[in-house]
């Protein structure tokens, strides 16, 4: 892996093609992909004392507070020695602010929006289905599995998640678009903001994204 690639926030509404991308950077490039709330689930199954912390409090039905994440992420990277995608954090301006200068303070990275109309979010979250283990994910219009239903790699029934239904889809999007702002306004104030039009298909962006880290050489 080389150590003059940058590392990568990706930003997007939920269905903006933030997974796929990294499914394949991850292929292609070693990346490492991180997703929080993937984080937060093994340390939850291991009984980490941060896990049993972020357990209770999402039992309760509250979020798990921005320090506990960013303790989360910190005890789970190697800035020095590899690439990460961070997937998922930040969310808010608040994040965006603490992400830069408690974790990637110093370091060589960007910040990639894949920018999606409201109308093609919609259209790819509720046609979306997905592994039971979250990890290959299918549009029914645009990326259908071979065999309907069922999951090209480990054969198991695919599943069409609560919040890719319609009603859930589109209070998402209002919380996101409210959120995003003030994320997208502080990475643009440090000139390291990349827009992506995510109506393209996967390849075009990919490239998109692979011409990204090449610039950053």
């Amino acid at each position: 892996m080389s150590e003059s690639r940058p590392h990568l926030v990706f930003l997007g509404a939920p269905g903006s093609g933030k997974g796929t991308q990294s499914y394949h950077l991850v292929n292609q490039f070693g990346y490492e992909h991180l997703s929080t709330g993937d984080l937060l689930r093994a340390e939850i199954q291991k009984g980490s004392e941060l896990g049993v912390k972020a357990k209770q409090l999402m039992d309760q039905g509250q979020l798990v507070p921005d320090h506990l994440v960013l303790e989360l992420l910190k005890k789970n990277i190697d800035l020095s020695a590899k690439r990460y995608i961070f997937d998922g954090f930040p969310r808010n301006g608040a994040q965006a602010q603490s992400l830069d200068s408690e974790v990637l303070s110093g370091c060589d990275y960007r910040a990639v929006y894949f920018h999606l109309p409201l109308e093609s979010l919609l259209q790819r979250l509720v046609n979306r289905r997905v592994s039971p283990d979250g990890k290959h994910i299918y549009n029914l219009v645009t990326n259908p599995p071979k065999v309907a239903g069922i999951c090209d790699h480990s054969g198991e029934k695919l599943v069409h998640r609560d919040d890719d239904h319609e009603d859930v889809v589109m209070k998402r999007m209002e919380v996101f678009k409210t959120e995003i702002e003030p994320v997208l306004e502080f990475y643009k104030a440090l000139g390291i903001l990349v827009e992506i039009a995510a109506e393209r298909p996967v390849e075009q962006i990919t490239n998109s994204v692979i011409e990204i880290i090449n610039g950053a050489n």
